[in-house]
Formats: C-alpha cells, structure tokens, sequence
C-alpha cells in the first residue's frame, strides 16, 4: 500500500510564508509601491501626510510589440505626476510633475510655462505670490524666468505644482528617464501632519509620532481624500 506524504502544519505554515514574502517582494519591485508626501511642493493637489499607491509597471520597458500590445504600458506624458530617484541623491524620493518632454523648448515667462514658444494650460497650478513685473523680476530668479531650455533626449523637465514653493528642474536640471519609478495612481490614506525633513530623529521621535497617529487616527484623518486618483 503506497505511503502518503503529509506536510506538516510547520511546514505548510512556513511555505505559505516564503510564497507570501516573495509576491510582496514582487508587487512592490515592479507592479506597485506606497509612497508619502512629506512637504508641500505638490500643493494643492497633494498634501503633506497623502499616503499614495504609485504605478510602477505603467512605464515599464516591454521586450516586443505583442507585449506592449497587451500589457498596460504607455510612455511618459506631459502632465503625468511621476515618482523617481532625485538625481542628486537618488537614496531619496522626489513627485513633480512632468512639463516639458525630450526636444522640446521650455521656458518660463512671469510664471508662465511655454512649451516651444507656446503658453501651456496648466489648471494644477498654485501660486504663492501673483507674478512680478518686468522691472522687479532679477535674471535669478527662477520662480519668475527661466529659459529658453532644451530638453536633452531620454530626460525630462519636471516640476511641482505649488510653484513658489517647489525643488525641481528648474534649480537642479533635467531629471533622467531611468531615474523614474511610476506614475502616481491615487491616495488610500491621508492624515493631517505637519511639514517633515530627511533627518533620523531616532526611536523616541519615531515612537512619539506613531503614538500620536494612533491616537488622532479618527480625527486627523482626511476622510474625503481617500481613494482620490491623482491628475
């Protein structure tokens, strides 16, 4: 009489395990990642504590054209609110927007974007300050006047929506297409928090600000954010 095999719980429990850490693994390296906004660069269309799912396959390299024909990819559009590695310390994440794309000719006009010599509608933008006049605008101030640039080719021209208030291109250069992780997709969670920086404050900070979630869950979070897709 032939022997039958059985697992046993440990087993089966650790397996179940391995197979669970492995998708995670996977979905969060080339399918889909949580991402935070720490400061207020996209305002107002993404605050400081939105929590986001940001698409990482949208704009994923595919091997022929049967591929792409099937899988949800697509290039990179102007518009797109992109997730990538900030170019001067790519252990860091940066969100802007993308404005100008590889060959074109941006330039910025009292605050104004053109885009080859043509204004660009842009409905996201917020500003702090309305725009200078010509006699006050000083040739370094890039909030006011930049430009005429162009676009190198596989870079793009980001920045964000909260104009007066935003760390992009227009300081620190053209971002490379293999520095961008995804496409953001939309919010599943934001809570009202204040401004935060890059610094390891240690465990106590770390445990103090995880208390304080817990407790303010209820009335800190922003409930008609959740599930707002990102344009």
């Amino acid at each position: 009489m032939p022997t039958t095999f059985h697992k046993s719980a440990i087993r089966e429990y650790f397996e179940s395990i391995v197979i669970a850490v492995i998708l995670a693994l996977f979905v969060r390296t080339w399918v889909v990642q949580a991402f935070k906004i720490p400061t207020g660069s996209m305002e107002n269309n993404l605050l400081i504590g939105d929590h986001l799912l940001v698409n990482k396959f949208v704009f994923g390299p595919t091997l022929g054209r049967v591929e792409k024909a099937i899988l949800p990819t697509r290039d990179i559009r102007r518009g797109d609110v992109v997730v990538f590695k900030y170019p001067d310390e790519p252990d860091r994440d940066f969100i802007k927007r993308v404005v100008g794309l590889p060959g074109e000719t941006v330039e910025l006009r009292s605050k104004k974007v053109y885009i080859n010599g043509r204004p660009l509608d842009e409905p996201y933008v917020h500003f702090l300050e309305p725009a200078s006049t010509a006699q006050e605008v000083t040739s370094f101030d890039v909030r006011e006047r930049y430009g005429p640039v162009q676009v190198p080719r596989d870079e793009y021209f980001v920045m964000g929506d909260n104009r007066d208030n935003s760390q992009d291109s227009r300081y620190w250069g053209y971002l490379p297409r293999h520095y961008i992780k995804g496409r953001a997709l939309m919010i599943y969670w934001s809570y009202e928090s204040e401004r935060e920086d890059y610094l390891d404050e240690g465990m106590g900070a770390t445990l103090t600000r995880l208390f304080s979630v817990v407790t303010h869950f209820f009335t800190k979070t922003r409930w008609e954010r959740l599930l707002h897709q990102i344009h």
